[in-house]
């Protein structure tokens, strides 16, 4: 019999529960708000106690303790959610069911499922950034996806300011950081209005673009992954990855030349698994940690 495992992908807005198995087959699925944590994680780890599950994978926004080894791993660190700070995310959802758990950041799992289920099946080294509310980027090398002292907060480096920029980074910690500059807070900041009703405003996504572009050609350079992959709700522009693949080749002049980026309507692509990609990466994840106790 195939075991059955649980993935949480949880967002600042909302949490996505399921339960499926190894092969990435959603038997079950349902959402949660994300409200005050005494609130909504008991709930979250009966409604899993209550299936069986024989493990959890589990995605959580940032920043976040990921390395086991830290006194910290599991809980969530410094975040505007106030009744979130500190809180032992983690050891709480095991205290309702104590199963086999894998941990990682939300975009970190999101490039897990593409490179378990997707687009990126069978690369070792791939990028996936997500735009949206926020932005981040998880990062697998090697097979691995990658932490270090924390996990990587590629969301937040800093970029040029395009000249002609009518707004200002919105980044409470930086004056010209990615986040800051191309998120859908950003974009509605800038132009007075959310992205969705800006379909028509060249100028909106000549700017986007160029900001998108130059932090992928930073991504390149310094981790040189086998594809990059593009998620979340400003993405849904259809006119913004042509535009981003003409301003990377620019950006990066021909400094590197490999075969992917001689095909670069391969190598730059929107996410491949219907939004799914998060809840898959978790259960990939959780499959690990069932995997990572029988070799014990």
């Amino acid at each position: 019999m195939s075991k059955r495992i649980g993935a949480l992908e949880a967002g600042g807005t909302k949490m996505v529960l399921a339960v499926g198995d190894a092969d990435g087959n959603i038997e079950e699925q349902v959402s949660m708000p994300t409200v005050a944590p005494d609130e909504v994680v008991p709930q979250m780890a009966a409604w899993f106690a209550e299936r069986n599950v024989d493990a959890i994978g589990i995605g959580a926004f940032g920043p976040t303790a990921v390395n086991p080894k830290s006194p910290d791993f599991g809980r969530i660190l410094f975040t505007p959610k106030l009744a979130w700070q500190g809180y032992d995310f983690l050891g709480n959802v095991r205290k309702g069911c104590d199963v086999p758990m894998g941990y990682d950041t939300d975009v970190n799992v999101a490039c897990l499922g593409e490179a378990t289920f997707g687009c990126a099946r069978g690369l070792d080294s791939v990028v996936y950034i997500t735009i949206g509310t926020g932005i981040g980027a998880g990062v697998m090398i090697g097979g691995e996806l990658v932490h270090g002292m924390l996990h990587p907060e590629a969301g937040h480096i800093l970029l040029t300011v395009s000249p002609g920029d009518p707004g200002s980074c919105i980044c409470p910690s930086h004056d010209r950081c990615f986040e800051g500059l191309a998120s859908g807070p950003s974009i509605e900041a800038r132009w007075g209005a959310p992205a969705k009703k800006l379909v028509d405003r060249p100028e909106v996504w000549e700017l986007e673009s160029d900001y998108i572009a130059q932090a992928l050609e930073t991504y390149v350079v310094c981790y040189s992954p086998q594809k990059i992959i593009l998620g979340g709700g400003v993405m849904h522009q259809e006119q913004l990855l042509p535009l981003v693949r003409e301003k990377f080749a620019a950006y990066l002049n021909k400094y590197l030349r490999t075969p992917e980026l001689e095909d670069l309507d391969s190598y730059i692509v929107p996410n491949s698994l219907n939004e799914k990609q998060g809840i898959l990466g978790c259960l990939e994840l959780g499959r690990r940690a069932l995997e990572a106790q029988a070799d014990r």
